[in-house]
Order: C-alpha cells, then sequence, then structure tokens
C-alpha cells in the first residue's frame, strides 16, 4: 500500500540514537553508526522521532509499505515506550549494604563483589550523550578488554561512574564518538574522563578519540589517562 513512512538521510545521521527512544513502536535501531528504519510493519509513518533529531536527517516521505501493524509491533520489542530493547536508556540501581548495626558497608569479600554498573547501553554507538548517568558525572571511557583484564575494575574504577567502551581497531564509524564525547561535555556537563586502554598498540587510538573530542569542546575537562597491562595490573596513570 501508499503511506507516509520516516526515511533516513544517511549523510546528515550522525548515529547519535536520540531518535531510538523517540520511536515508541521500537522502528528505528543504530546499526553501523547510523539509525536504520528496520521493519515497515513497525513504523505508524507519524514522524514522532523527527523532533529527536538534531541534524534534521528524518523527514516523512509517501512511499509503497507494508501496512503498519499496530497489533504485532509492540511484540516485536520488549519495551514499546522505549524503542530497541538493546539501545533503551536504564538507570540501574545499586542499593547500599548495611550491616546489623545499621552502617553502610561499602567493601564486600572478595567472593560477594557486586556488578558496580548503574546504565545501559554502555557500547559507545548505542549510548545516548545526555542520558541521565553522565550528566555532570565522571565517566570512564574503556577499551573493550579493559574490564576483563582488571579483576577489581567495577569496585575501584567503575563505581559512582558513567561508562562507555569501545574498540578502536575494531568499531567502525568513530566520528561518531567524537561527536558524542563532545555531547556530553558541552550537553551532558560531564566533569571529568578517565580514558581506560590496554599495553596495545591498537588501543592509543581510544586516547586521540577523546583529546580529539576535548579540543572541538566549547568545556574543558580534565582528561585521565590508564593504561592496563595484559598480566591485569594498572602500569601507566597520569593525567593529560
Amino acid at each position: 500500500m501508499i503511506r507516509e513512512m520516516v526515511k533516513i538521510d544517511e549523510e546528515l545521521c550522525n548515529g547519535c540514537g536520540l531518535c531510538v527512544p523517540g520511536c515508541h513502536e521500537g522502528a528505528l535501531q543504530i546499526i553501523d553508526g547510523k539509525a536504520r528504519l528496520i521493519s515497515d510493519l513497525m513504523c505508524d509513518g507519524l514522524g514522532a522521532c523527527i523532533g529527536h533529531c538534531p541534524q534534521g536527517a528524518i523527514t516523512v516521505e509517501i512511499r509503497e509499505a507494508e501496512p503498519y501493524d499496530e497489533v504485532h509491533a509492540p511484540a516485536l520489542q520488549v519495551n514499546s515506550e522505549a524503542g530497541c530493547e538493546g539501545s533503551r536508556t536504564r538507570i540501574i540501581s545499586r542499593p547500599e549494604k548495611v550491616d546489623s548495626a545499621g552502617i553502610i558497608n561499602d567493601s564486600p569479600k572478595q567472593s560477594e563483589l557486586n556488578s558496580e554498573l548503574r546504565q545501559w547501553p554502555v557500547q559507545m554507538h548505542l549510548i545516548n550523550p545526555q542520558a541521565p548517568y553522565y550528566r555532570n558525572a565522571d565517566v570512564v571511557i574503556a577499551a573493550d578488554c579493559v574490564a576483563y583484564a582488571l579483576g577489581d575494575f567495577h569496585p575501584h574504577y567503575l563505581k559512582g561512574k558513567g561508562l562507555a567502551i569501545a574498540c578502536p581497531k575494531l568499531d567502525s564509524n568513530m566520528d561518531v564518538y567524537v561527536n558524542k564525547i563532545t555531547a556530553m561535555i558541552d550537553q551532558a556537563g560531564i566533569n571529568t574522563i578517565t580514558v581506560m586502554i590496554m599495553q596495545v598498540p591498537c588501543c592509543g587510538g581510544l586516547l586521540q578519540i577523546v583529546k580529539t573530542a576535548v579540543s572541538a569542546a566549547r568545556r574543558k575537562v580534565p582528561v585521565k589517562l590508564m593504561v592496563v597491562g595484559i598480566e591485569g595490573k594498572v602500569i601507566k596513570e597520569e593525567w593529560q
């Protein structure tokens, strides 16, 4: 049938992801660094996502498309109000542990270590740089391998911080990363950035991405570099 459908200009789209939660039907996802319409069935053509795109990359066109299925479209996602479940912005609450004397215990036994992740998503292509957990926060931008190498990553380096992860060797469209980090600085007002990379040549690209974003931002924030050896020890820590 001929009906109205959203259209995405890939030249204008920078992959920021702000349109994804704006689509209540879950028809949009960030794929390969660009917003994509994943199913005609899930798009009602009303264009509610248009106002969420800061680049003006989304418009409405009239074309041949499958009819919108309002019965089955919500079933194709876990949360019909948030778009793609994998990129839905979520804050994870971590209740404080209180012992029998009513004292908060922040030092669990090694066998009882809990996750300190307080957000979702974490991958740089999926994050919303203006999500509430980045506002006025200290942020860790870590290479993918860091959390696997450091056994104490959660309690010592992640606790109380926002997180974004990336691989400067394998990820594509990393210009989007520069834009997102710049948005974190200027729009979310983050306080500091800690860049955590592995002691391998390809990881150095992540620090350069952050430095480029910091240079492009209107605000200036302190940047700390932490280098992790493959044996699981922090071997370098310095402010840039």
